[in-house]
């Protein structure tokens, strides 16, 4: 595998290596030593699937409040997608900066996106398949996300949106002092004895 780290600290994206022949290819998608060299010495709990039907579907920005350290690693089984992460962790040196690239099928590409970072995606293709392995349980208390399009973020979709929950299409205005009393107060907690 090549891992390539990005704009994000603790992100990575990953590129597989095919061994090929004539029956096709074999190529490794997980390795905790491997992950564990790069700096990813989180261990694998849970992973789910998001099937979408239709180009232009927008799924996120979703982040987990600490406690949690659900961190993900996110692959396209099937189409192609646009992979947006946006950091929200304000002691990070990228704090409210977001990094996108491509995930396909072809590529087999991964993004590792550390906790405290907000994902979010929006289908270039019909029919996609989307694979989430994470490093925590789901907690729907601390589950909770920012909007796609607010201008604090200033991201930039590949296509109108022709789908969305109505959840993530109304998130409130990005509020920094909100976020940020909440972000540390939540993770001081989670530090004390």
């Amino acid at each position: 595998m090549i891992f390539q780290p990005t704009p994000i600290p603790g992100a990575q994206v990953i590129e597989r290596e095919r061994n090929a022949d004539h029956r096709g290819y074999f190529a490794r998608t997980w390795c905790r030593d491997e992950f564990g060299r790069h700096g990813i010495a989180e261990a694998l709990v849970q992973a789910s699937v998001s099937h979408n039907l239709i180009a232009g579907t927008l799924r996120g920005m979703h982040f987990a409040w600490p406690p949690s350290r659900e961190a993900k690693l996110v692959r396209c089984e099937r189409g192609r997608v646009r992979d947006v992460i946006l950091d929200l962790r304000p002691s990070s040196t990228a704090f409210l900066s977001h990094f996108s690239l491509d995930l396909d099928d072809e590529r087999g590409n991964s993004l590792f996106i550390p906790a405290g970072v907000a994902h979010g995606f929006q289908t270039l293709v019909d029919d996609c398949i989307v694979l989430y392995m994470m490093t925590d349980f789901f907690r729907p208390d601390l589950a909770d996300g920012v909007r796609f399009d607010d201008p604090a973020f200033g991201i930039a979709w590949p296509h109108p949106v022709t789908n969305i929950l109505e959840r993530d299409r109304s998130y409130p205005d990005f509020d920094l002092v909100r976020h940020t009393n909440r972000y540390n107060t939540t993770s001081q907690n989670q530090r004390a004895p």
